[in-house]
């Protein structure tokens, strides 16, 4: 480790760095200031684009030159705006100032005064930030997302045929598969992630107060509110919210965060589920040389993936919970709280992205213990008793749940042959009896 992870605060930034350092480039504070650059050269781009009279003459091939200002941006060019902040203590202003330094050196001094023409700083961050999200989500998020499910999806495959006994309220109940049990799972990962795709990523872009009043005032006859919706939505790639006050209002994005919270939900379920397998026997865990289970106890080997991945998902679901309360919430035409905290955004992403890969990384050490599993299901030949009272419903046969509650619902053991011999007991035929003795833990397993 470098010294800069071992004098980390957070440890998304320190132990867990190099887990989440591709969310970097998305959420640290030179992304922030490059996704801002990006939109302030776009939008002069798009003004010389309507044309406005005054950006008439200027020549269209100098674009690719404005763009690899954002295109090419380096540390050192984040760390330059960071010094004119020092001096303007605004740091959309810096980005401004900034760019016309950049003009000066292209030639282009007598368009300066068409940087965030008409603009407030929120144009500007409420369409940074909710780009910056839609990429991480796009280039992040999902493929640590997917890899997870596919994991999951290839474990159901694997183990369809592994009959195991269910537990409602902790205690045994009607048979199931292992495969079936983590295909609940996949299916609601699966339905969550497709109401995660619906959600718009919205961005507010409308001036000071949301009604384009700098703009109308000083070119009244072009339709600014067409504009701006062409340019998140063509140039950005992003939903333009409107109206709107000074600042996006985020409900959008808090349905983003209430969305990412269920399925964080979701895989914090597995954990637990998983983990109190590995408790019950039913996984054993794969053992890597060198790696000590507990300082103190030389046998343990211990699920702390899962355990790690739910504590990770305990923080992000606490901090996205928090976004989506806090942020559609502001003070009359806008308050500043909305600021400091979307500066945290990143954070609940980068617990996200540390619980899935931990949890992944739980699932590949897990190894197979079918004899467990077999002698769960022979231990509890009780869970027959409900294949068997409904077989007799079906045959009309008097008052059967009570006849098998008076069979199972004592402390005395159950077992294959007290069953067989209770159902000799019914005054059935032999063809029912050949039937209901065909019925075993092992395959009274539904469909």
């Amino acid at each position: 480790m470098s010294s800069f992870p071992l004098q980390a605060i957070s440890p998304i930034d320190g132990r867990y760095a190099s887990k989440t350092k591709s969310l970097s480039a998305f959420f640290s504070e030179e992304a922030l200031i490059k996704y801002r650059v990006l939109v302030e050269i776009e939008y002069f781009i798009a003004l010389c684009e309507i044309p406005l009279p005054q950006l008439k003459s200027i020549d269209t091939t100098i674009f690719s030159q404005l763009r690899d200002i954002f295109t090419s941006f380096s540390t050192e060019d984040a760390q330059a705006i960071k010094d004119i902040e020092k001096v303007t203590n605004h740091d959309v202003k810096a980005v401004e100032y900034f760019i016309k330094e950049k003009f000066d050196l292209l030639g282009l001094q007598e368009y300066k005064e068409f940087i965030h023409f008409g603009l407030t700083s929120q144009d500007i961050n409420n369409t940074a930030i909710p780009l910056s999200i839609k990429e991480a989500i796009g280039d992040v998020y999902i493929p640590n997302y997917l890899e997870l499910k596919e994991k999951l999806s290839s474990l159901v495959s694997d183990w369809s045929d592994i009959s195991m006994l269910a537990r409602t309220h902790g205690q045994p109940a009607s048979p199931t598969r292992l495969g079936k049990e983590l295909q609940v799972y996949v299916t609601r990962l699966d339905a969550q992630f497709d109401l995660l795709n619906d959600i718009p990523s919205a961005a507010k872009f409308g001036g000071a107060t949301g009604n384009y009043n700098a703009h109308k005032v000083a070119y009244p006859t072009i339709d600014w509110k067409a504009f701006g919706t062409q340019f998140v939505q063509e140039k950005l790639g992003l939903h333009h919210s409107f109206p709107t006050t000074q600042i996006e209002h985020y409900d959008h994005m808090a349905a983003l965060f209430d969305g990412l919270k269920r399925i964080n939900t979701i895989i914090l379920d597995l954990d637990r589920d998983i983990w109190t397998y590995v408790s019950m026997d039913y996984f054993k865990q794969k053992i890597k040389k060198g790696e000590v289970g507990s300082s103190a106890m030389p046998h343990k080997v211990n699920p702390i993936d899962f355990e790690n991945s739910e504590g990770n998902i305990g923080i992000a679901n606490a901090l996205f919970e928090h976004l989506s309360a806090k942020l559609p919430v502001s003070r009359l035409q806008r308050d500043l709280t909305d600021s400091t905290v979307l500066r945290n955004v990143g954070v609940p992403f980068g617990h996200t992205i540390i619980a899935f890969q931990a949890t992944l990384k739980g699932l590949n050490k897990l190894l197979l213990n079918e004899t467990k599993f077999a002698e769960d299901l022979e231990n509890n030949w009780a869970v027959v008793a409900e294949a068997i009272q409904t077989i007799l419903r079906r045959e009309a046969y008097p008052n059967p749940y009570e006849a098998l509650k008076g069979l199972t619902r004592t402390n005395e053991a159950i077992n294959q042959k007290s069953i067989a011999d209770f159902i000799e007991t019914l005054e059935v035929s032999d063809t029912i009896k050949a039937e209901l003795k065909q019925i075993t833990p092992s395959n009274y397993t539904g469909i």
